[in-house]
């Protein structure tokens, strides 16, 4: 797993934003940034996906509450799920028991 860079947004920007002009190939600039080649491309590739899906919103900002019943939405699809599963694994396990009234 990577770990936390410890680079601020604002210098992670200077440097992609350098890259993107053509002024420093990435190499150069991780050498400066103190940072790997394959570091500043994921910084690039990152930079250019978020700026994709900004212009995918057709210049609307989600607020803050839609970003938050989003959250909740994925919390309570996963919640149905697994009690979706539970179920099945109850009701599979029911089939095994004697029917009611009687006794084994």
């Amino acid at each position: 797993m990577a770990k936390a860079s410890k680079k601020s947004p604002e210098e992670k920007l200077r440097v992609v934003l350098s890259v993107l002009r053509g002024e420093l190939s990435a190499s150069v600039a991780g050498r400066r940034a103190g940072v790997s080649e394959q570091t500043v491309h994921n910084w690039k590739k990152a930079f250019l996906e978020g700026g994709r899906d900004r212009l995918a919103l057709g210049g609307r900002r989600r607020s803050a509450r839609e970003l938050e019943l989003e959250a909740e939405c994925e919390e309570l699809k996963a919640a149905l799920g697994e009690a979706h599963v539970q179920l099945r694994v109850w009701k599979k396990g029911a089939e095994y028991l004697p029917p009611l009234g009687t006794s084994r």
